[in-house]
């Protein structure tokens, strides 16, 4: 009988202090807090915390930009790494961004930002506006982005990593720092526009057209060109010399930087000095009364490209 209260009163304290342990790490259970979730990180953040965009850090500083980038956005941004810095550095014969000025800088960044936000599955080949503002009559600069085996923009610039999210936006790697580019750069970066090109190298229109301007340039396609060469019965730009496509190339383009919405029927004078008959109305625009404008308000930093599906001829004197 003895053993027995013995053994009940061992067990009473025992169960006791059970319970009272059980109590405790209860408790100690509920004053564990959640980690707390990570902080999403601006556009911004992500470059500073990695040393391939440092040089870019550095530019957006000394442009005064790090606090607009930091905005809610959305935005994309093209980010040029350190090494993409440096061949632009070589290529304007500066040893790195303390010879280059705020304002120089202000427009080259700019024209790496998209004002949304277009992940990787959602772009396709066209045209589209940076937030560079720099162009005639404080019109939207754009870049020209090409699809197939990977993105590359304005024909020489590969995105080499896509789609590094950030909480305002999203972050494309690329392997060269872009230039806002002049009407001649943004023909030069658009394939359909190869003959074209050509065609103003021989006839030596580059540094005319790549001048302060504004211009505005009708463009031909190589189709328009390639009908223009069964027309003519030669065989493509070697054929034709440089006092023949002068003229031809002049007629195409305008004085001033006119988009889409400021072309009116009449008569609008040339760089070749003759003039070209404009037809606007519902049914789009047609110049001497054949060709078509096709695209309109290709914006680059001294004019306006609008594509067109013929070469037009100006008159015989």
């Amino acid at each position: 009988m003895k053993k027995t209260i013995f053994k009940s009163m061992f067990l009473v304290p025992a169960l006791a202090l059970t319970f009272m342990l059980a109590s405790c790490d209860k408790d100690d259970d509920d004053d564990v807090q959640p980690a707390p979730a990570p902080q999403p990180k601006t556009i911004v953040d992500i470059a500073v915390e990695d040393n391939n965009f440092s040089t870019l850090v550095e530019a957006l500083q000394k442009a005064n930009l790090v606090q607009a980038m930091e905005a809610d956005g959305p935005f994309t941004v093209f980010a040029p790494t350190n090494d993409a810095f440096n061949q632009l550095f070589t290529d304007l014969g500066v040893s790195g961004i303390n010879d280059l000025t705020a304002e120089t800088l202000t427009p080259i960044l700019l024209y790496h930002v998209l004002g949304v936000k277009a992940e990787s599955s959602g772009i396709s080949t066209g045209y589209f506006e940076t937030i560079n503002t720099s162009g005639p009559n404080g019109n939207t600069v754009q870049i020209y982005v090409t699809v197939g085996n990977g993105v590359q923009i304005n024909g020489d610039v590969n995105v080499t990593t896509a789609d590094i999210d950030a909480s305002n936006g999203v972050i494309h790697v690329i392997d060269k720092v872009m230039l806002p580019p002049t009407v001649v750069d943004m023909a030069i970066s658009n394939p359909a526009f190869s003959i074209l090109v050509e065609a103003v190298v021989k006839a030596n229109l580059v540094d005319a057209l790549n001048a302060e301007g504004p211009f505005t340039v009708f463009a031909p396609t190589n189709d328009a060109f390639q009908d223009l060469f069964n027309d003519l019965g030669v065989s493509g730009i070697a054929d034709l010399t440089a006092a023949q496509l002068s003229p031809i190339l002049l007629y195409h383009v305008v004085n001033g930087n006119v988009r889409s919405d400021m072309v009116s029927t009449g008569m609008v004078p040339t760089l070749n000095g003759a003039s070209i008959d404009v037809v606007a109305n519902s049914n789009g625009v047609t110049l001497n009364g054949t060709a078509n404008v096709v695209i309109v308000d290709v914006q680059g930093a001294n004019g306006v490209i609008h594509v067109i599906d013929e070469v037009i001829l100006p008159p015989t004197k």
